[in-house]
Order: structure tokens, then sequence, then C-alpha cells
């Protein structure tokens, strides 16, 4: 059964930089392809009136995209302002008066997690969790523990089927793309195995720091920020059965059996680092023990993926910014012509941002007499242009019923269960110099592997 569309959208947050850089220039989006036609309800304690709040909304577009006259006129016609304390009863009296006739409102709470329960609970009281959805954003609980707590506080006023966890990462285009290429081509079917794969490496650099994020960024790290979250999903497109049917429960059951198999990580198999300069950053602590990279050994173990090693690396301050995932090809067991080097094997490298590459690693003859090789790369690069952006594909999916890009709640608890022993100081911390790859200690959790594929 097809999903009734949302008839109004309301945002917790409106007046923090979540809605500022993302969500205002997200609903211009929608706006602009007709996906918009609902009252956008604003609410913060800002001390703000609705004028300055259009204005806000205005300065947002300008600075983050462009105004598109016609679509933010739509835009600006459509939005109302709530201000006040998320726990007083009065703000959602409002909110119910400016929601008017809509009866399946979605609520986005861009606010911190420890007021989801507040919130929640204002809106099941006041009558407006009535036939709505509600959307959160990451990091969804800080541990096992934690996360399992914040379903079980969801679950009382919304159903499972009405809960949207954002994960931004997943909805890029590029990572679309990979779960396209994964499934479409029947090239991959018979290598895409522990017969043919020796590892898998996936990489996520950013050049920058925490760009003024230092108090945020000081009560999540690089572990409960990305890895948990974006690079474990990343890992469970990689390597998923083909889903049983079209719908989003059918894409979530396959990837929740991906990491229901994930071998809880291993203190001994994980470098935590700190780059050399974070502890001075604003917010951040004199002593910090907080990572801004992670590396470390990933176990899958089912009958495809049994014995071949998934390698994740995270970091700031790295050389490039830029995400790709390296996936290699065991070499052939008896060459005719001329020995292959390690890191000369095959591979399929696709790389995630900032645009979308899927390349295939292979070895042709080299010129001259002798039958000896060289390797050469095939590629096909797609350019994201001027396509969706994340959280416009996300609001869109998520007016419309879509939870396919979403996380359930099963699939967030399995992978807390997953990086569980690695948390809190379990694994020491050394400092690297900024525009490197890390601690040097970080080759040594890939065993016999060549080295690390670092992004160009």
């Amino acid at each position: 059964m097809t999903a009734l569309g949302s008839d109004a959208f309301v945002f917790f947050g409106a007046g923090g930089e979540l809605a500022y850089q993302r969500i205002f220039p997200a609903l211009q989006a929608l706006s602009r392809r007709g996906r918009l036609a609902m009252p956008v309800v604003g609410v913060a304690k800002s001390g703000w009136d609705l004028n300055y709040f259009k204005a806000r909304a205005l300065a947002s577009l300008e600075s983050h995209g462009g105004v598109d006259s016609a679509a933010s006129a739509k835009l600006l016609a459509r939005l109302h302002y709530v201000d006040g304390d998320y726990a007083d009863p009065a703000v959602y009296a409002q909110l119910r008066q400016a929601l008017g006739n809509a009866a399946r409102p979605c609520h986005y709470l861009a606010i911190p997690p420890g007021l989801f329960a507040t919130v929640a609970d204002g809106l099941a009281k006041s009558g407006c969790a009535k036939g709505a959805r509600i959307i959160v954003e990451k990091p969804f609980g800080r541990d096992l523990a934690s996360a399992h707590l914040l379903n079980r506080t969801l679950h009382q006023r919304f159903p499972e089927s009405a809960i949207f966890r954002i994960d931004h990462f997943l909805s890029r285009e590029a990572v679309e793309n990979l779960l396209y290429f994964r499934f479409a081509n029947a090239f991959l079917k018979p290598v895409w195995n522990r017969a043919h794969i020796a590892s898998v490496q996936i990489t996520l650099a950013e050049r920058s720091g925490v760009a003024g994020r230092g108090h945020f960024y000081e009560e999540v790290g690089a572990i409960r920020d990305t890895v948990q979250n974006h690079l474990l999903q990343v890992v469970a497109l990689l390597a998923m059965d083909v889903p049983a049917g079209h719908g989003p429960d059918a894409m979530r059951d396959e990837k929740l059996r991906v990491l229901r198999a994930m071998r809880p990580l291993c203190p001994a198999e994980t470098v935590r680092g700190q780059f050399r300069g974070y502890r001075a950053e604003n917010g951040v602590a004199p002593d910090s023990q907080v990572e801004t990279f992670a590396a470390l050994r990933l176990h899958i173990e089912t009958e495809r993926w049994a014995g071949v090693p998934f390698y994740i690396r995270v970091g700031k301050r790295l050389p490039v910014t830029c995400s790709e995932a390296l996936v290699k090809l065991k070499p052939v067991a008896h060459p005719l012509f001329d020995a292959i080097e390690p890191g000369q094997e095959n591979y399929f490298r696709f790389r995630l941002a900032p645009d979308f590459v899927a390349s295939l690693g292979a070895r042709i003859k080299a010129p001259g007499e002798a039958m000896v090789g060289e390797a050469v790369e095939l590629v096909a690069h797609r350019d994201p242009g001027d396509g969706m952006s994340a959280y416009e594909r996300l609001l869109g999916d998520a007016l419309r019923g879509n939870a396919a890009m979403f996380g359930r709640d099963d699939c967030v608890e399995a992978a807390w269960h997953v990086v569980e022993p690695i948390l809190n100081g379990a694994v020491p911390l050394l400092e690297y110099p900024p525009d490197t790859w890390g601690p040097s200690a970080a080759g040594h959790i890939l065993g016999g592997e060549s080295g690390w594929h670092n992004p160009a």
C-alpha cells in the first residue's frame, strides 16, 4: 500500500545552523519542484517573530545556493513561526493552531537528542503527533544503551513506521549509484564473494578540521560521528545480498542481516588518532581524548565474506577531502606472463565524494617485445552537477513516506553493538600531524596488505 504524503512540515531548531545552512535551501528546492504545497512551521526559542523568521530564511538562501525568486516567494508565503521553550505546553498549542486542518504533519527534530523526549511528549499531549511522522538527526545515541533508550522513548509516542532517522551521507547520489552499480550489472555477481575478493578498504577523508564545531565534536568524535553510521552503512551496501523486494523494509532487512553478521570491533585492530592542534580549537578540552581519526579492521561472519577483511579509515585534517571504497581482487593463481606485484592486483574503485567514480583496475601488455604488463584503470565518471542535495532528497522522501534511506531501530542498535567495544577510551589516542594520513600505526592493522589506498 502506498504511504500517504504529509500535509504539513514542522521543524524544531528553526533558529539553528542546520536550518540556516541546509533546511531552508532544501525547502526552496522542494518548492521549486512543486513538492511543498503545505504549511511550513518553524519552532525555536529565539525571541523572533514571523517577519524576522522570513528574513532569516531569505538570508539563508542568499548565503547557501542563491535565491530562486519564484520558489522562494512560494516558500515564504507558506512559513509560520512559533517561538518558545520546548517544555512549555503553550508552544504546542500554538503549533496545533498553525497546522490548521493538517492531519498528517511531518515533524523534523533538528535539535540535540537530549530534547527528543521533551518534544515528542509535547507533540503527543497536544494532539500534534496524531497521524504524524517524525524525523530525527544523528547522532542517534552515544552507545547501544542510549540508542535503545531513545528508540523506546520515541516508540511511546510514534510507531516505528513513522520514525525517520536521517543519515544524510546515504542520500547522496553517489551512494545510491554504488547500490545501483552493484545490483544492475551481471558481471559483478560471480566475483562478489570471498573466493575472488581479497579485501575491501573504505576511506572517508576530510582536509578540514572541526570548522568551529569543537564543542559538538567533543561530544561525538570520529567513531560516533562517522564510523557507527555512515561507514558501517557503506559496508552494508557493499556486502549485502539482493533485497527480496522493492519496499523500504526489504532493503533494510538485508542491511540488518549484514550488520548482525559483523563481529564486534576489537581494540587490538583499531587505531585512534587526534590531529596536532585540535586541543586549541574553541570548545575543545585542553586534555581532550576525543579522536579525529580512526582506522579499523572489520570482519563479517557470513558464507560470502568469511575471511575477507574490511578496512575502514576516517579522519580530519588529512591531505584531501574525498570518500572512496576499494574492492581488491585476488591475483590469478598461476600468472601466464609476468608476476603481479602487490598493489597491482585487479580492483573495483568507487569514489563517493565529491563526485561519483566507478572504475576497474586491469592490466594490459606494455609496449615492446616482452610479454610484460602495466596497470590501467577503466573509469566511468559521473559529476553530481545540479542534482538534488542530500537534504532535499531526504526531506522529500520523508514527506512522501519513503523510508528506504532512513535508519530503522534494529539497524541502528546493531551498528552500535559493532562499535561498542572500541568506545570510551578502550583504544589509546595517538597524535598525528595535520595534512598527513593519520598515525603511522594505522598501517599495522592491514596485516599482509601492501598499504592503504590513499584517494587522490
